[in-house]
């Protein structure tokens, strides 16, 4: 009998071992908050403010990460001054290279995205805390509402709306947060104004 319950209790603790195992290798669930680390796209725009990480393969000394300036460059060792806002990573890539032939035999440079801070969206009026906001990730009306501390005690939330360029898109707070009018609550683009009256 006694063998018989211990017989049951390993096969029980290695089903449970099996089972967590196979939990922490699987691939995360959809929705889950895993952050995709290559998530800019590769035609993505270099803007001022962004942060680059600038590698030059064997050459550490002259690798850097860089802020890109307001007036749209970055500043690295040998070559100076070279414009970046504007320029895909790729484009910019080729541009060093181009400089770096000089004083490099053969350069292989890669450029890469380490902060998005050139795309922001703003938003005024009746909410708590007003401004202007990194647009690095996907981000709704409601998003920007949440980002933006919620909505004062007086604020109109049936009558917000988003200013995109000349056009008035509105958004019905109420209807939203209950599902309803959900095509309201739209993916906002850099330039953006979210206006909570």
């Amino acid at each position: 009998m006694r063998s018989k319950i211990l017989i049951v209790m390993i096969t029980l603790a290695g089903c449970c071992f099996a089972q967590s195992h196979a939990q922490e290798s699987a691939p995360a669930a959809p929705g889950s908050t895993i952050i995709a680390t290559n998530s800019i796209p590769k035609d993505y725009v270099i803007g001022s403010e962004d942060v680059l990480a600038v590698n030059i393969w064997k050459e550490p000394e002259i690798s850097r990460t860089v802020p890109v300036r307001p007036d749209g460059k970055i500043t690295l060792p040998l070559i100076g001054d070279v414009q970046a806002s504007g320029l895909t990573p790729q484009k910019l890539e080729s541009t060093l290279k181009e400089g770096l032939k000089a004083y490099v035999a053969n350069p292989e440079v890669t450029v890469i995205v380490q902060e998005v801070k050139s795309l922001k969206f703003n938003i005024v009026g009746e909410i708590n805390h007003p401004g202007s906001f990194a647009l690095s990730q996907p981000m709704t009306v409601l998003d920007a509402i949440a980002v933006g501390g919620g909505l004062r005690d007086f604020a109109k939330g049936s009558r917000i709306y988003v200013l995109r360029g000349n056009t008035r898109l509105p958004f019905n707070y109420k209807d939203v947060i209950k599902g309803k009018k959900l095509n309201q609550n739209v993916i906002l683009q850099s330039g953006d104004t979210v206006v909570v009256p």
